[in-house]
Protein backbone atom coordinates (compact mmCIF):
# COMPACT_ATOMS: atom_id res chain seq x y z
CA UNK A 1 0.00 0.00 0.00
CA UNK A 2 0.81 3.49 -0.29
CA UNK A 3 -0.50 5.71 2.26
CA UNK A 4 -0.10 9.68 2.49
CA UNK A 5 -1.86 12.83 4.07
CA UNK A 6 -3.75 15.66 2.39
CA UNK A 7 -3.61 18.98 3.72
CA UNK A 8 -6.79 20.49 4.99
CA UNK A 9 -5.88 22.92 7.56
CA UNK A 10 -5.94 20.57 10.87
CA UNK A 11 -2.33 20.07 12.05
CA UNK A 12 -2.58 16.74 11.40
CA UNK A 13 -4.23 16.60 7.78
CA UNK A 14 -6.40 13.78 5.97
CA UNK A 15 -5.62 10.26 5.71
CA UNK A 16 -5.84 9.03 2.12
CA UNK A 17 -4.47 6.13 -0.24
CA UNK A 18 -2.57 6.64 -3.33
CA UNK A 19 -2.30 4.46 -6.41
CA UNK A 20 0.78 2.22 -7.02
CA UNK A 21 1.50 4.59 -9.72
CA UNK A 22 0.78 7.80 -7.79
CA UNK A 23 -1.61 9.65 -10.01
CA UNK A 24 -4.44 8.84 -7.93
CA UNK A 25 -5.69 8.77 -4.48
CA UNK A 26 -9.00 7.91 -2.50
CA UNK A 27 -10.27 9.62 0.68
CA UNK A 28 -9.89 6.66 3.55
CA UNK A 29 -10.76 8.72 6.57
CA UNK A 30 -14.05 6.37 6.65
CA UNK A 31 -11.42 3.96 8.53
CA UNK A 32 -8.82 6.14 9.82
CA UNK A 33 -9.08 10.08 9.67
CA UNK A 34 -5.33 10.41 9.86
CA UNK A 35 -2.34 7.97 9.54
CA UNK A 36 -1.97 7.96 13.31
CA UNK A 37 -4.82 6.82 13.91
CA UNK A 38 -4.38 3.88 11.44
CA UNK A 39 -1.27 3.14 12.75
CA UNK A 40 -3.08 3.22 16.46
CA UNK A 41 -5.29 0.60 15.36
CA UNK A 42 -3.23 -1.14 12.40
CA UNK A 43 -4.42 -4.42 12.99
CA UNK A 44 -7.99 -3.45 12.34
CA UNK A 45 -6.87 -0.52 9.52
CA UNK A 46 -4.78 -2.52 7.29
CA UNK A 47 -7.30 -4.82 5.75
CA UNK A 48 -9.86 -1.86 5.02
CA UNK A 49 -6.96 -0.35 3.30
CA UNK A 50 -5.77 -2.56 1.44
CA UNK A 51 -9.63 -3.09 0.09
CA UNK A 52 -9.57 0.03 -0.95
CA UNK A 53 -5.78 0.24 -1.87
CA UNK A 54 -7.09 -2.71 -4.60
CA UNK A 55 -9.93 -0.72 -5.57
CA UNK A 56 -8.38 2.20 -6.52
CA UNK A 57 -5.44 0.40 -8.49
CA UNK A 58 -8.30 -1.23 -10.07
CA UNK A 59 -10.12 2.17 -11.03
CA UNK A 60 -13.27 1.50 -8.61
CA UNK A 61 -12.42 3.32 -5.51
CA UNK A 62 -15.52 5.41 -4.68
CA UNK A 63 -14.12 9.64 -4.64
CA UNK A 64 -10.46 8.62 -6.23
CA UNK A 65 -9.20 12.50 -7.39
CA UNK A 66 -5.91 13.37 -9.34
CA UNK A 67 -3.06 13.26 -6.99
CA UNK A 68 -1.16 16.78 -6.61
CA UNK A 69 1.81 16.48 -4.55
CA UNK A 70 1.62 20.24 -3.34
CA UNK A 71 -1.53 19.07 -1.54
CA UNK A 72 0.15 16.78 0.55
CA UNK A 73 1.74 17.22 4.28
CA UNK A 74 4.30 14.80 5.64
CA UNK A 75 2.42 11.00 5.65
CA UNK A 76 2.84 12.46 9.87
CA UNK A 77 2.86 16.32 10.09
CA UNK A 78 3.75 15.89 13.64
CA UNK A 79 5.46 12.39 15.54
CA UNK A 80 5.27 10.77 18.61
CA UNK A 81 8.59 10.74 18.90
CA UNK A 82 11.55 10.78 15.52
CA UNK A 83 14.85 9.36 16.16
CA UNK A 84 17.67 9.18 13.69
CA UNK A 85 20.42 7.16 13.13
CA UNK A 86 23.71 7.08 11.43
CA UNK A 87 23.74 3.37 10.28
CA UNK A 88 26.29 4.26 7.16
CA UNK A 89 29.42 4.07 8.71
CA UNK A 90 31.10 5.42 5.22
CA UNK A 91 29.36 8.65 5.78
CA UNK A 92 30.90 8.78 9.58
CA UNK A 93 34.00 7.91 8.45
CA UNK A 94 34.76 11.15 5.53
CA UNK A 95 33.15 13.34 8.21
CA UNK A 96 35.35 12.90 10.53
CA UNK A 97 38.41 12.44 8.62
CA UNK A 98 37.80 16.17 7.22
CA UNK A 99 38.20 17.62 10.51
CA UNK A 100 41.24 15.05 11.75
CA UNK A 101 39.32 12.97 13.95
CA UNK A 102 39.25 9.18 14.00
CA UNK A 103 36.20 6.98 14.67
CA UNK A 104 34.49 7.11 17.94
CA UNK A 105 35.00 3.81 20.33
CA UNK A 106 32.78 1.47 19.58
CA UNK A 107 31.34 2.34 16.20
CA UNK A 108 30.84 -0.57 14.70
CA UNK A 109 29.39 -2.42 17.54
CA UNK A 110 26.35 0.35 18.17
CA UNK A 111 24.40 3.14 16.56
CA UNK A 112 24.98 6.46 16.71
CA UNK A 113 21.45 7.94 17.27
CA UNK A 114 20.01 10.97 18.70
CA UNK A 115 16.08 12.14 18.80
CA UNK A 116 15.17 15.26 17.23
CA UNK A 117 12.37 17.65 17.06
CA UNK A 118 8.79 16.22 15.62
CA UNK A 119 6.20 18.79 16.21
CA UNK A 120 6.34 20.31 12.81
CA UNK A 121 7.72 17.83 9.46
CA UNK A 122 7.67 19.46 6.13
CA UNK A 123 5.39 17.67 3.29
CA UNK A 124 7.81 16.83 0.50
CA UNK A 125 7.04 20.13 -1.50
CA UNK A 126 7.22 22.39 1.20
CA UNK A 127 9.64 25.11 1.04
CA UNK A 128 12.72 25.01 3.60
CA UNK A 129 12.96 27.92 5.73
CA UNK A 130 16.41 28.92 6.89
CA UNK A 131 16.96 32.61 8.24
CA UNK A 132 20.47 32.47 7.39
CA UNK A 133 22.78 30.93 4.77
CA UNK A 134 26.00 31.82 6.95
CA UNK A 135 24.87 28.63 9.32
CA UNK A 136 26.06 26.28 6.52
CA UNK A 137 22.60 24.78 5.03
CA UNK A 138 22.86 20.91 4.04
CA UNK A 139 20.21 18.22 3.04
CA UNK A 140 20.43 14.64 3.89
CA UNK A 141 19.11 11.93 2.15
CA UNK A 142 17.65 9.15 3.74
CA UNK A 143 15.63 5.89 4.19
CA UNK A 144 13.33 5.66 7.05
CA UNK A 145 10.80 3.35 8.69
CA UNK A 146 7.42 4.28 10.90
CA UNK A 147 7.19 1.36 13.58
CA UNK A 148 3.90 0.26 15.42
CA UNK A 149 4.51 -0.55 19.05
CA UNK A 150 7.66 -1.63 20.26
CA UNK A 151 8.10 -3.33 23.34
CA UNK A 152 10.86 -1.91 25.98
CA UNK A 153 14.01 -4.55 25.15
CA UNK A 154 12.71 -5.77 21.92
CA UNK A 155 15.14 -7.86 19.85
CA UNK A 156 16.00 -7.53 16.48
CA UNK A 157 13.58 -10.17 15.11
CA UNK A 158 10.38 -8.99 17.37
CA UNK A 159 11.84 -4.81 15.99
CA UNK A 160 11.68 -6.44 12.41
CA UNK A 161 7.79 -7.28 12.93
CA UNK A 162 7.34 -3.43 13.73
CA UNK A 163 7.61 -1.98 11.19
CA UNK A 164 4.46 -0.12 9.41
CA UNK A 165 5.65 1.51 6.83
CA UNK A 166 9.09 2.99 4.86
CA UNK A 167 9.50 6.67 3.82
CA UNK A 168 12.22 8.68 2.07
CA UNK A 169 13.81 11.76 4.15
CA UNK A 170 15.66 14.81 4.00
CA UNK A 171 16.98 15.64 7.49
CA UNK A 172 17.94 19.15 7.18
CA UNK A 173 21.33 19.75 8.44
CA UNK A 174 22.81 23.27 9.89
CA UNK A 175 26.42 22.29 9.79
CA UNK A 176 28.11 25.75 10.66
CA UNK A 177 26.10 25.21 14.18
CA UNK A 178 26.63 21.17 14.87
CA UNK A 179 30.58 21.97 16.03
CA UNK A 180 28.98 24.60 19.00
CA UNK A 181 26.33 22.07 19.78
CA UNK A 182 28.25 18.99 20.01
CA UNK A 183 30.88 20.53 22.22
CA UNK A 184 28.48 21.30 25.11
CA UNK A 185 27.44 17.25 25.14
CA UNK A 186 24.47 17.42 25.17
CA UNK A 187 23.52 17.13 21.01
CA UNK A 188 22.02 18.56 18.41
CA UNK A 189 19.19 20.96 18.83
CA UNK A 190 19.49 24.41 16.53
CA UNK A 191 21.58 22.31 13.50
CA UNK A 192 18.77 19.86 13.41
CA UNK A 193 16.47 22.35 12.13
CA UNK A 194 13.43 20.64 9.98
CA UNK A 195 13.03 17.14 8.62
CA UNK A 196 11.19 16.30 5.59
CA UNK A 197 9.44 13.20 3.62
CA UNK A 198 8.52 11.96 0.70
CA UNK A 199 4.80 12.32 -0.54
CA UNK A 200 3.66 9.01 0.40
CA UNK A 201 4.68 6.53 3.33
CA UNK A 202 4.59 2.30 1.67
CA UNK A 203 4.20 -0.74 3.17
CA UNK A 204 6.92 -3.08 3.06
CA UNK A 205 5.62 -5.64 0.38
CA UNK A 206 5.01 -2.56 -1.81
CA UNK A 207 9.12 -2.55 -2.49
CA UNK A 208 9.26 -6.76 -3.45
CA UNK A 209 12.05 -8.28 -3.32
CA UNK A 210 13.95 -4.58 -3.06
CA UNK A 211 13.06 -4.85 1.10
CA UNK A 212 14.97 -8.08 2.47
CA UNK A 213 13.33 -7.12 5.58
CA UNK A 214 15.86 -5.51 7.31
CA UNK A 215 16.93 -2.80 4.32
CA UNK A 216 15.69 -1.26 0.54
CA UNK A 217 18.18 -2.73 -1.70
CA UNK A 218 17.77 0.49 -4.29
CA UNK A 219 19.51 3.53 -5.27
CA UNK A 220 18.37 6.58 -3.24
CA UNK A 221 18.66 9.64 -6.32
CA UNK A 222 19.93 12.94 -4.86
CA UNK A 223 20.19 16.24 -6.89
CA UNK A 224 20.88 19.74 -6.05
CA UNK A 225 19.23 22.56 -8.63
CA UNK A 226 19.33 19.71 -11.03
CA UNK A 227 22.53 18.36 -11.41
CA UNK A 228 23.11 14.84 -9.55
CA UNK A 229 24.87 15.01 -5.94
CA UNK A 230 24.69 11.26 -6.20
CA UNK A 231 22.79 7.83 -5.70
CA UNK A 232 24.32 5.74 -3.38
CA UNK A 233 22.44 1.91 -2.81
CA UNK A 234 20.38 2.02 0.33
CA UNK A 235 21.12 -2.13 0.53
CA UNK A 236 24.85 -1.49 0.54
CA UNK A 237 27.10 -0.89 3.57
CA UNK A 238 23.97 -0.10 6.28
CA UNK A 239 26.32 -1.20 9.36
CA UNK A 240 23.14 -1.12 11.13
CA UNK A 241 20.08 -2.37 9.69
CA UNK A 242 16.61 -0.72 10.74
CA UNK A 243 15.78 -4.24 13.03
CA UNK A 244 18.76 -2.79 14.57
CA UNK A 245 18.25 0.70 14.94
CA UNK A 246 14.78 0.16 17.02
CA UNK A 247 16.19 -2.50 18.96
CA UNK A 248 18.35 -0.03 20.03
CA UNK A 249 16.67 2.69 20.75
CA UNK A 250 13.81 0.69 22.43
CA UNK A 251 16.81 -1.05 24.89
CA UNK A 252 15.42 0.59 28.05
CA UNK A 253 11.94 1.79 26.69
CA UNK A 254 8.75 0.95 24.54
CA UNK A 255 8.69 2.96 21.46
CA UNK A 256 4.95 3.85 20.46
CA UNK A 257 2.71 3.48 17.16
CA UNK A 258 4.27 5.99 14.80
CA UNK A 259 7.83 6.73 15.86
CA UNK A 260 10.26 7.32 12.65
CA UNK A 261 13.53 5.92 12.94
CA UNK A 262 16.32 7.38 10.09
CA UNK A 263 18.88 5.80 8.79
CA UNK A 264 21.11 8.52 8.56
CA UNK A 265 23.11 9.83 5.18
CA UNK A 266 22.96 7.41 2.89
CA UNK A 267 26.91 6.30 1.98
CA UNK A 268 28.72 3.66 0.56
CA UNK A 269 31.76 2.67 0.78
CA UNK A 270 32.67 3.49 -2.96
CA UNK A 271 33.00 7.09 -3.99
CA UNK A 272 31.43 5.91 -7.75
CA UNK A 273 27.72 6.56 -6.64
CA UNK A 274 28.56 10.18 -5.53
CA UNK A 275 27.04 11.29 -2.02
CA UNK A 276 23.49 11.96 0.05
CA UNK A 277 25.32 15.12 1.56
CA UNK A 278 27.08 17.99 0.77
CA UNK A 279 29.24 17.99 4.06
CA UNK A 280 30.38 13.98 2.95
CA UNK A 281 31.33 15.52 -0.55
CA UNK A 282 32.87 18.69 0.84
CA UNK A 283 35.09 16.18 3.29
CA UNK A 284 36.10 14.24 0.55
CA UNK A 285 37.27 17.29 -1.25
CA UNK A 286 39.19 18.49 2.12
CA UNK A 287 41.08 15.63 2.41
CA UNK A 288 42.59 15.54 -1.36
CA UNK A 289 42.96 19.47 -1.81
CA UNK A 290 42.86 20.59 1.93
CA UNK A 291 39.50 23.10 1.56
CA UNK A 292 36.58 21.70 0.20
CA UNK A 293 35.16 23.20 -3.48
CA UNK A 294 31.32 22.42 -3.19
CA UNK A 295 29.46 25.14 -1.00
CA UNK A 296 26.64 24.60 0.83
CA UNK A 297 23.08 25.32 -0.05
CA UNK A 298 21.90 28.79 -0.43
CA UNK A 299 18.71 30.79 -0.27
CA UNK A 300 16.69 29.88 -3.54
CA UNK A 301 18.79 26.43 -4.26
CA UNK A 302 16.14 23.45 -5.02
CA UNK A 303 16.86 19.71 -3.88
CA UNK A 304 15.36 16.60 -4.66
CA UNK A 305 15.58 12.88 -3.34
CA UNK A 306 13.61 10.19 -5.29
CA UNK A 307 13.86 6.71 -4.97
CA UNK A 308 13.35 4.56 -8.69
CA UNK A 309 12.39 1.06 -8.02
CA UNK A 310 14.66 -2.03 -10.99
CA UNK A 311 11.66 -0.64 -13.81
CA UNK A 312 12.43 3.06 -13.21
CA UNK A 313 9.16 3.53 -11.51
CA UNK A 314 9.08 6.36 -8.43
CA UNK A 315 8.36 4.20 -4.91
CA UNK A 316 8.02 7.54 -2.76
CA UNK A 317 7.59 10.20 -5.07
CA UNK A 318 9.88 12.71 -4.86
CA UNK A 319 10.58 14.97 -2.33
CA UNK A 320 11.41 18.37 -4.32
CA UNK A 321 12.22 21.46 -2.44
CA UNK A 322 13.04 24.94 -2.55
CA UNK A 323 15.62 26.81 0.28
CA UNK A 324 14.09 30.07 1.76
CA UNK A 325 14.98 32.55 3.95
CA UNK A 326 13.07 33.48 7.09
CA UNK A 327 9.20 33.45 6.35
CA UNK A 328 5.76 31.71 7.20
CA UNK A 329 5.81 28.53 5.07
CA UNK A 330 2.80 28.17 3.22
CA UNK A 331 0.25 25.17 3.84
CA UNK A 332 1.60 24.24 7.44
CA UNK A 333 -0.04 23.72 10.62
CA UNK A 334 -2.51 26.75 12.13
Amino acid sequence: MKLATLKDGTRDGVLVVVARNLARAAPAEAIAPTLQRALDDWTHCRPALKKLYEALNAGTAAGAFDLQPHRLAAPLPRAYQWLDGSAYLSHVERVRAARGATMPPGATEEPLMYQGGSDSMLGATDDVPVASEDWGIDLEGEVGVITGDVPMAASEAEAATCIRLLVLINDVSLRNLTAAELAKGFGFVNSKSWTAFSPVAVTPEELGEAWDGRTVHLPLEVQVNGARLGAPNAGEDMQFDFPRLIAHAARTRPLGAGTLVGSGTVSNQSRAAGFGCLAEKRAVETVESGKPQTPFLRHGDRVRIEMLDREGRSVFGAIDQKIIGRQTRKGGSP
